[in-house]
């Protein structure tokens, strides 16, 4: 079997392991007691703002992949015959030899079950020397063990054979080969890789460290008492690769000491602190499997008691400069932390090589993150925890005194800090002054595998600086492609051969002596090729920076804190009870427009009687909002309501004009807005003072639009890569996301002459463009085929424009800047450009042609290159652009410009999308008009398709669309309208779109519920509702009255039964869908989907669902039908009781008094409680083929 199977396997039965220890935690009261102190203890000692529930989970997931992890152990040792007992199987007899054993187990012991058999395997472990350090008293297997059936399925899993007999996972290696195990460790837990930013280091990577830290520190000190510490050491390959180099080094230095000796010196020399439990359980087997394997030993059984210096434990918590400061938070420690070991390992000042790949992730728990500032000095803003980590690696090294060399320090980290605002402090508090940086090797454009994350290397010592310079490796291209080898990547290689060749360069990177003061200030530029020179350039010929043209700060957007709470989908039947407004978020930023396809609940209005709908609309929500968290603590304590936003800058809506732009985007995208939105932080906003004009804003649109601005802003801000860690990195320039800042745009260079005329054009061109996007049209028009022919045709002309106009102001704010000596721009209206036939793209596509050149620009972007000057165009525009040509190959700066890494990618959804998307829309908001969903008496009548398509076949306008979207006229009704609504449907009941881990969420959600409903009512009025007893929440907030309710977790996908549904709901379970199914529950003689309206009130579904039951009833339908369907009344009453206690005048009768007696009598009917109506559950699904007859 691969390795990315067995992982996948591997990671399926911890998640089965994860739902079997959760249980065994809440059913033994010992166990649950021991935890419950623990976390006490925890969260008093701030070492965790966790809710129980989380940190619960956590937990169950460490123990989780402990025992998972420990059965890969004992199978390896058992293919490979290092040990002799066999537990669970093995190549040949040995796998009937482990049956054997079993059997016999159980015949002294009946009583006993599969998880005694397994730890029969831990405790021979721990009575072997070499392997008792695995499963000590640390290990967190011993905080819950599974059930027998649990311990069971994991025996059953090692033992599965394939068709041909043999074992399906053999884990047989003749060189013992532990490397795989890295794989493990990264990927055996979706929850663990993204709590702990789990990523192990490519071996090529840690030999280049090691080579620029271990081998000069082992060169300039003596080897007996030599110590190198990685304090994130994950899996272990620094770790391993320093054992094999110290002890290569301990054999030549001492050849007459005895095997065993050398390895326990080599092994003493080597220290690792990893704050999982799990890597440092993977890190100390592989140490001893090394340590065996250099003694010639072949058995565990036989070899010594290697000592491994391999600790569990939080580096930046444990380690720090004021020492007694926290001595009362440091008197607790977890069960899986050896606290005077990690005081000891992490002491300062002790190493003479620090080596490490930090986590780059940010700090999720707020006790942490207050202990880390506490602990270090230089943390500002949302920083990552490469930060700290950067800190603490420079500390760990021995100070340079006396005749002490300094400590060699090596780590591969995130990028972040140089151009975030975070990193300012690190760098210019403590790197500049503080540590002697030897080597700053720019990697973000070499392709590390997993490593989507842009990354630097760091090489010092920790001592002042003590040269001028430092070796810096300038990027200048990235990684074109994924090499089969990543270690002979292009851009690796080149690092690797030509990093100790200063004044080197070639198409990929350069190579310098920088000086030291180019590096002392924040932001770091590591950009070659000639970048930097016209960067400087450009702010030469300035005239003003932006932020003397504007109202700063720059920002402005609304920090909800909680989204998916207030925002609706935009459709044309908005059922918001509160007032909304169209969100602008900025990935909807694009070419110089906009088109928003969500709104927000808003908070701020002035309509009458808002403050009240606000209550409705949101109150189930209203424990997550109460607590979210702000700098005073809650919403309550910032003095803010629960319904407001936890951010509302109220200067950004005082005038109706701002500019915004897309926060995070490959390339700069600035857009107009003329009033009435809300901004999203992912679309920060520009303000102008109150008296600027139209003219004003669009003069800074249009530099601030153009590839010039686009050049200048990727030289001073983040680059995030591809997708973060893991997400893969973009094979070519162009392709990386940015994270372009208020705080770096202030810094903008203007310059003298602004482009009014041709930002206008623009704005105008894009305001005509989205006028003519077919959803635009449809609004006052029926869809019809001449209407899209116009359409697409139009907008190819406007976008056509657009990108001469681009074009033109491209070339003009080159010459504004003074980048170039003569003025390119033409003179009357440009031709209209296709993509692909741009300057710098004719000059790309020759590049391809003569083989110099390797790229998916014209492919990604739907353009065909092209290596002549278009023959349509007028001769003189033809002329300019071969003069355009020449410059890009002439002038250095615009060579550097036209590229296609600063040049707009006019990416857009290709028409016939957008035709579709937009003919959806318009079928399914004439699918939610009133008609098809309430009956002549106006009470809510649920439909089957086939009924729907009855309707609506008898309507030509709305089938003439229908076969418009099919693309055919011959597909029947019935046909198409199940497919249109496939997706658009959520069940009415919990059970049946959600999961059983769902389930336990939504019935948190139900005692939060119960308890708000308790705390709106008199004092005197007390829920008896069982549910309250013993229900679980995700932390806890009060919110008025002096309860306590709980804020219950959050939804995941993996929560729900189909994809749809969640996609529908979110991760705060909000109805966002614009139908409810039904499933099972429709006639007898109707195999079509049975569905309901939305936006029905909660009365109305309770009502549609009675009216469900007396039409199945009338039919003889059974308890299958009914049970769920009562199901379904029972969890809809409690929110008939409380919108809907008052009599009705229509019906001369309280909706909940009615919904109560058709729930008593239907309950009675089949014979449920309400306890048992809530524990219904669907049956499982019949899996494989039906028997013939």
């Amino acid at each position: 079997m691969s390795q990315t199977g067995l992982v996948a396997d591997l990671k399926a039965q911890v998640l089965l392991l994860e739902d079997d220890l959760r249980g065994r935690v809440a059913s033994q009261p010992d166990v649950l007691a021991a935890w419950q102190e623990e976390y006490r203890l925890a969260t008093s000692a701030e070492r965790t703002a966790n809710s129980w529930v989380a940190w619960r989970d956590d937990k169950v997931t460490q123990a989780a992949v402990s025992w998972v992890l420990t059965t890969v152990f004992v199978r390896f040792c058992e293919d490979n015959a290092m040990l002799g007992p066999v537990w669970i199987a093995g190549p040949g007899r040995r796998a009937q030899e482990a049956l054997d054993a079993q059997n016999a187990y159980f015949r002294t012991h009946p009583t006993e079950t599969d998880r005694e058999w397994l730890l029969q395997a831990v405790e021979h472990l721990q009575q072997v020397p070499a392997t008792r350090a695995l499963v000590d008293e640390r290990n967190p297997l011993w905080t819950v063990a599974p059930s027998g059936r649990a311990a069971t399925t994991l025996l059953d899993f090692w033992r599965e054979r394939d068709a041909s007999g043999a074992l399906l996972r053999d884990l047989t290696d003749a060189g013992l080969d532990t490397r795989f195990l890295g794989d493990v460790y990264q990927d055996l837990s979706e929850h663990a890789k993204k709590t702990y930013a789990l990523l192990q280091t490519p071996e090529f990577v840690e030999e280049f460290i090691l080579d620029r830290t271990l081998t000069p520190a082992l060169a300039d000190r003596p080897l007996d008492g030599f110590k190198l510490i990685d304090p994130a050491c994950g899996s272990g390959h620094f770790l391993l690769g320093a054992f094999s180099r110290i002890l290569d080094r301990w054999e030549r230095t001492a050849p007459a000491l005895e095997p065993r000796q050398r390895v326990q010196l080599a092994l003493d020399a080597v220290w690792g602190v990893d704050i999982n439990p799990f890597a440092v359980a993977i890190a100390c087997f592989r140490l001893t499997i090394a340590a065996m394997q250099a003694v010639g030993e072949a058995s565990l059984e036989h070899a010594p008691g290697f000592t491994c210096h391999v600790l569990a434990g939080d580096s930046l918590w444990f380690s720090h400069d004021q020492q007694g400061l926290f001595a009362a938070r440091e008197e607790f420690a977890y069960a899986t932390e050896e606290k005077k070991a990690l005081f000891d390992a992490l002491q300062r000042g002790q190493y003479d090589a620090v080596v490490a790949n930090p986590p780059y992730i940010t700090v999720k728990d707020k006790a942490l993150n207050a202990a880390y500032r506490e602990r270090y000095n230089h943390l500002k803003g949302t920083y990552a925890l490469s930060v700290p980590f950067m800190e603490l690696l420079f500390k760990l090294a021995k100070r340079a005194e006396g005749d002490q060399p300094a400590g060699w320090v090596g780590q591969i980290t995130s990028n972040s800090f140089m151009k975030r605002e975070f990193g300012a402090p690190i760098i210019e508090d403590f790197l500049a002054k503080d540590a002697d940086l030897r080597e700053v090797i720019n990697t973000s454009g070499a392709y590390i595998p997993g490593h989507g994350t842009p990354t630097v290397i760091l090489i010092g010592r920790n001592q002042q600086p003590r040269t001028g310079n430092l070796r810096a490796v300038l990027g200048i291209r990235g990684e074109p492609g994924r090499p089969d080898d990543a270690a002979k990547g292009m851009v690796w290689a080149s690092i690797t051969e030509h990093v100790g060749v200063p004044g080197y360069e070639d198409g990929w990177l350069s190579v310098t002596d920088l000086d030291r003061k180019a590096l002392a200030v924040h932001p770091w530029n590591l950009a070659g090729g000639g970048a930097s020179g016209v960067a400087s350039l450009i702010e030469e010929s300035s005239g003003v920076l932006f932020s003397q043209r504007i109202w700063p700060p720059i920002g402005g957007s609304v920090r909800v804190g909680a989204d998916d709470a207030f925002m609706r989908p935009v459709s044309g039947t908005s059922r918001a009870i509160a007032p909304v407004r169209p969100l602008v978020l900025g990935d909807q930023l694009r070419d110089w427009s906009y088109s928003p396809d969500v709104e927000i609940v808003y908070p701020y209005g002035n309509e009458s009687g808002s403050e009240s709908a606000l209550v409705r609309e949101l109150w189930r929500w209203r424990a997550h909002l109460a607590g979210r968290a702000t700098f005073q603590g809650n919403m309550a304590d910032a003095g803010l309501k629960w319904w407001e936003y936890m951010q509302f800058t109220s200067r950004t809506y005082t005038t109706p004009l701002s500019i915004t732009f897309a926060f995070v985007t490959t390339h700069n995208h600035f857009v107009l807005d003329r009033g009435g939105k809300v901004f999203n932080r992912s679309a920060p906003v520009i303000k102008l003072p109150a008296d600027a004009t139209e003219n004003d804003h669009l003069r800074l649109l249009g530099v601030l639009n153009s590839s010039t601005a686009c050049f200048w802003l990727k030289q001073n801000s983040h680059n995030k890569g591809n997708g973060g860690i893991g997400g893969g990195i973009g094979d070519e320039a162009w392709e990386p996301r940015y994270e372009f800042t208020g705080t770096t745009l202030l810094d903008f260079p203007l310059p003298k002459d602004l482009p009014l005329d041709r930002a206008r054009t623009l704005d105008d061109l894009a305001q005509e463009l989205s006028a003519q996007q077919v959803a635009a049209l449809i609004e006052s028009r029926t869809p019809s085929a001449e209407l899209l022919r116009g359409a697409e045709a139009e907008q190819e002309r406007l976008r056509g424009r657009m990108v001469a106009e681009q074009e033109e102001l491209d070339w003009e704010v080159y010459r504004a800047y003074e980048l170039m000596d003569e003025s390119l721009v033409f003179d009357g209206q440009a031709p209209e450009v296709r993509l692909g036939e741009r300057a710098f793209e004719i000059v790309l596509a020759r590049r391809i042609a003569d083989g110099l050149e390797d790229t998916s620009w014209f492919a990604r972007h739907g353009s065909t290159p092209i290596t002549e000057i278009p023959e349509r165009w007028p001769a003189d525009y033809r002329e300019l652009v071969q003069r355009r040509i020449d410059a890009i190959g002439s002038v250095k700066a615009i060579g550097l410009l036209e590229v296609p890494e600063f040049k707009r990618r006019w990416q857009r959804e290709p028409f016939a999308a957008q035709a579709q998307r937009a003919l959806r829309g318009w079928l399914l908001d004439r699918l939610e008009d009133r008609s098809f969903w309430f009956d002549r008496q106006g009470r809510p009548a649920p439909s089957s398709i086939a009924q729907l398509a009855d309707q609506t076949g008898r309507d030509t306008e709305f089938t003439g669309v229908l076969a418009l979207w099919e693309g055919r006229p011959d597909v029947p009704v019935v046909e198409s309208l199940t497919r249109l609504l496939a997706d658009e449907g959520v069940p009415y009941l919990a059970a049946l779109r959600l999961k059983e881990p769902g389930l336990r969420k939504f019935e948190a959600w139900q005692h939060t519920w119960d308890l708000q409903r308790q705390e709106d009512r008199p004092a005197q009025m007390v829920s008896t509702d069982p549910r309250l007893a013993g229900a679980g929440g995700a932390g806890s907030t009060g919110v008025g009255g002096g309860v306590e309710i709980p804020v219950p977790p959050k939804y995941s996908s993996t929560d729900f039964v189909r994809t749809s549904y969640w996609q529908a709901r979110g991760k705060l379970d909000v109805p966002k869908e614009r139908f409810i199914s039904y499933p099972n529950a429709g006639r007898a003689t109707d195999p079509t989907p049975l569905l309901g309206w939305a936006g029905w009130d909660h009365a109305q579904q309770s009502l549609a669902i009675a009216t469900i039951i007396g039409a199945r009833e009338s039919e003889g339908a059974g308890d299958d039908v009914f049970v769920p369907l009562v199901a379904g009344l029972a969890e809809l009453q409690p929110w008939v009781e409380q919108w809907h206690a008052e009599v009705d005048p229509a019906y001369g009768i309280s909706p909940a008094e009615f919904s109560a007696e058709q729930l008593r009598t239907r309950a009675q009917q089949v014979g449920y409680s309400l306890e048992q109506l809530a524990a219904w559950r669907p049956p499982a699904p019949v899996r494989g083929r039906r028997r013939k007859a």
